[in-house]
């Protein structure tokens, strides 16, 4: 298959824009290139309608979603469990396009930002990060999208970077940076720079950790050259902390890079996912836990995963390497 084969039809927009206000927007902005009233018009339908209006509506008065169903990592105390199913729940608003100067987006981070506490860490605010990097970049991307931009867990991320150029959850134990923890924190550096905190020392680190993906391909094992793990060849929405080449190259588009033949192999395997109808499928569902469903018919055609490939592949082809 071709990448002028992926070029999307007005058949492949139509079915894209019947569909949730968080698809619609992005499909105005990224693929049929509406005027930006319209695109924020349609934008700001997210905070009212569809997955955004029903997810905003199950956050409690103390700012968290709840701790997840009975039987759902048990093996976590209740809080923990909170905090987690909180955690992805915001980066999926972020991720839904929910407007932060929206009353109610408003409403719901003085929530979170007056109320939620990590008890275990002498109740330091929830939007002051906690220890982990790849949660930190999390809680980093979503300070910066709907408050703030949060310089000293910022700082602290910049210092936890590896040699290789990645992240890693496990340091100090492990000095190897991971493809989930990597994706995590440069995901939070790129909306705390978009906040306006643009520094030599965050585009480096950024840029570090970009050459760390692409010179593994952005799947593949830097020594032995095998696929590290053929579950990120398979494309879901929401990815939550986990990395897939879709995210990763989705990731690039959003900052601006300029791809070079180390993302060609990537693209070809997200050319190959489509299906025959033009679209592309929701391949599996990760066991994280957000109290809503948008899409869950694996092997069903996916709103999410078609829209983002088409605008990775638009991306990619802008520059001319195919």
């Amino acid at each position: 298959m071709r990448l002028q084969d992926c070029v999307p039809r007005p058949a492949h927009l139509k079915w894209l824009l019947d569909s949730d206000p968080a698809i619609r927007w992005q499909v105005m902005r990224d693929l049929t290139g509406e005027a930006p009233d319209t695109i924020a018009a349609e934008r700001s339908r997210v905070a009212t309608e569809g997955w955004g209006a029903r997810l905003l509506a199950l956050q409690s008065p103390d700012g968290d979603w709840g701790d997840g169903p009975r039987g759902w990592r048990d093996d976590l105390p209740k809080e923990d469990r909170a905090m987690l199913v909180t955690l992805y729940a915001l980066v999926v608003l972020k991720d839904l396009g929910l407007d932060p100067a929206s009353k109610q987006a408003r409403k719901m981070i003085d929530r979170v930002d007056k109320r939620l506490v990590f008890r275990r860490l002498d109740n330091r605010p929830f939007l002051h990060g906690e220890t982990e990097p790849c949660i930190n970049g999390r809680i980093l991307a979503i300070g910066s999208y709907f408050k703030e931009p949060n310089d000293a867990l910022a700082n602290r991320l910049l210092g936890e970077q590896l040699e290789d150029g990645g992240w890693n959850c496990e340091a100090p134990k492990s000095r190897r940076s991971s493809f989930h923890t990597t994706i995590c924190v440069i995901e939070g550096l790129l909306e705390y720079e978009r906040a306006g905190r643009k520094s030599t020392a965050v585009a480096k680190a950024r840029k570090r950790a970009e050459n760390y993906l692409l010179e593994r391909r952005m799947f593949r094992s830097l020594r032995t050259g095998e696929v590290i793990d053929k579950r990120w060849l398979r494309f879901s929405f929401p990815a939550f902390w986990r990395y897939d080449v879709l995210r990763g190259l989705d990731y690039l588009r959003s900052a601006g890079a300029k791809p070079d033949r180390r993302v060609s192999e990537a693209i070809e395997i997200v050319i190959e996912r489509r299906h025959q109808n033009g679209r592309w499928p929701l391949n599996l569902l990760h066991p994280e836990h957000i109290p809503l469903e948008m899409e869950t018919g694996v092997g069903r055609a996916s709103r999410w995963n078609t829209l983002r490939a088409l605008r990775v592949l638009r991306w990619y082809d802008n520059y001319l390497l195919w």
